[in-house]
């Protein structure tokens, strides 16, 4: 039986995953990067570690899993969004790459944010994505932006070195604000708008597709078949997406990670830009996805954790696990700004209701309800969020029975948990690596998880949890006029 291999570059490591025919898990291997802060908000990382990377998880499963690298017949490709890799003449690196949390480039943003953009991309131009960086290099580094031949996204930049070829996909594409993602093609007028030309933008696929196949010379130094197909791959959530089966409409996922990600499928292509909801491509031919996403999900348990001076799973463990009506405390979690539905990056965070007897259980539990109500918001922006019958529940913060029940009941949605296993974007990569290589249809392959756990709305609660939302709600303009803003 054929092997396929999933790599996902992440913003923290590069992993790696093999799977065989029927999608079991053979081997895993992970290799950390590094972040470069040269100054207050930028977030910058070398394209060549990305290189060094995938040598270096190559080599350990060729030490520790020989066999199941040597069946590999497929590579799957995922990777975080957004980051603007610039290449001159030659396909020379010209400066590190800037990442998606990089912030410098907000007024190019504003200015790029108009009726002509939100009409093209379906979308607000955020700062994090990739065409305001260039215009922010236009402007500051000339030189450098004079030189530029080719952009790349980050995954996209390790094709081109596993391929020779300059390729992307719709998903990753979607979230440069250069796609127009309803026709699911480069947009000349937005690329004209960063004075690029469509020649500096890679040839486009589909994520089940074949993009290229492996260099002949890294076939045979790993050990490898000649001829491996390398599939177009997905931005990091839509490739978890395949990971978790949300492959089709009326599918969802809900990631609790340091962020929080409200992710749902569908046909149509209906944006609602004025949401600060995501309307990108999927990862799957003649598929959508939205996505609502709150900044501080699982990280804001982690702030609450550092405050106190506590662990996170002790610090949840005094909240106890029996659902209750939500306390008098609210907690907005917008310790880093806000994303949906708000695109307000100065906003910051505030517990309201404090008195003289509240607890470390108040406290958690606010913060818990809190990111809930987040995620409510995500999921009220979304115009097909009510033919959801269910959200797969991944991240970190999934692992708190308690939390998934509160999530439930506030989102009036049941939350299934996957059972043990590795169900993420290296898992979807390698789906979609074997795609490619098999020609297998996506719906046959993309499946839902075994699942362990199934929590449903309880029906008691839900019109308390429904009040408490709209108490949180009212509290967003104070706090707004309440920020600092620079």
């Amino acid at each position: 039986m054929g092997h396929y291999l999933g790599l996902d570059l992440g913003t923290s490591s590069l992993k790696a995953l093999v799977i065989d025919q029927n999608q079991t898990p053979l081997a895993t291997a992970s290799v950390p990067l590094t972040v470069e802060r040269p100054h207050f908000g930028w977030s910058e990382q070398s394209p060549e570690s990305w290189i060094a990377a995938c040598e270096d998880v190559i080599a350990i499963l060729r030490r520790e899993a020989p066999d199941a690298l040597a069946g590999v017949e497929g590579i799957g490709l995922s990777g975080h969004m957004h980051g603007a890799t610039l290449l001159g003449e030659d396909d020379r690196v010209l400066r590190p790459c800037i990442l998606w949390n990089d912030t410098r480039s907000h007024a190019e943003a504003a200015e790029l944010d108009d009726d002509e953009a939100r009409r093209i991309t379906g979308n607000i131009v955020f700062p994090g994505f990739t065409a305001p960086k260039l215009l922010w290099v236009a402007r500051n580094e000339p030189e450098t932006f004079a030189k530029v031949r080719r952009v790349l996204l980050p995954k996209d930049y390790l094709r081109l070195w596993l391929t020779g070829e300059a390729v992307s996909e719709m998903s990753d594409a979607a979230g440069t604000s250069w796609l127009d993602t309803g026709a699911r093609r480069w947009s000349e007028p937005m690329l004209d708008r960063t004075g690029l030309p469509l020649s500096a933008m890679p040839r486009l696929v589909e994520g089940t597709e074949t993009s290229g196949t492996l260099r002949g010379e890294l076939a045979s130094r790993w050990g490898l078949k000649a001829g491996i197909a390398v599939a177009g791959g997905g931005g990091d959530n839509a490739a978890s997406a395949c990971g978790v089966g949300v492959t089709r409409p009326g599918t969802g996922f809900l990631s609790l990670g340091t962020s929080g990600v409200l992710f749902t499928a569908s046909a149509g292509y209906d944006p609602a830009p004025e949401t600060a909801l995501h309307t990108f491509c999927h990862a799957i031919p003649g598929l959508w996805h939205q996505m609502g996403v709150t900044l501080s999900a699982a990280g804001s348990l982690e702030w609450l954790s550092h405050l106190l001076q506590e662990k996170p799973g002790d610090l949840v463990a005094q909240a106890g696990d029996k659902l209750e009506e939500p306390g008098r405390l609210l907690f907005l979690p917008y310790l880093s700004g806000e994303r949906t539905p708000h695109n307000d990056a100065a906003v910051r965070g505030a517990f309201v209701g404090l008195s003289a007897d509240t607890s470390r259980a108040d406290m958690v539990r606010a913060v818990m309800e809190g990111v809930a109500f987040s995620m409510r918001d995500c999921l009220d922006a979304a115009p097909h969020a009510g033919w959801v019958r269910q959200l797969v529940a991944v991240g970190a913060g999934s692992r708190s029975s308690l939390w998934l029940r509160i999530m439930a009941s506030v989102l009036e949605t049941p939350v299934a948990l996957p059972a043990a296993g590795d169900f993420g974007a290296a898992f979807g990569a390698a789906r979609l690596g074997l795609c490619a290589a098999t020609g297998a249809d996506p719906d046959a392959v993309m499946t839902e998880p075994p699942i362990a756990a199934r929590h449903e709305p309880d029906a008691r609660l839900t019109e308390a949890y429904a009040q408490a939302h709209h108490r949180y709600q009212a509290l967003y303009p104070a706090l707004k006029a309440a920020a600092i803003r620079s």
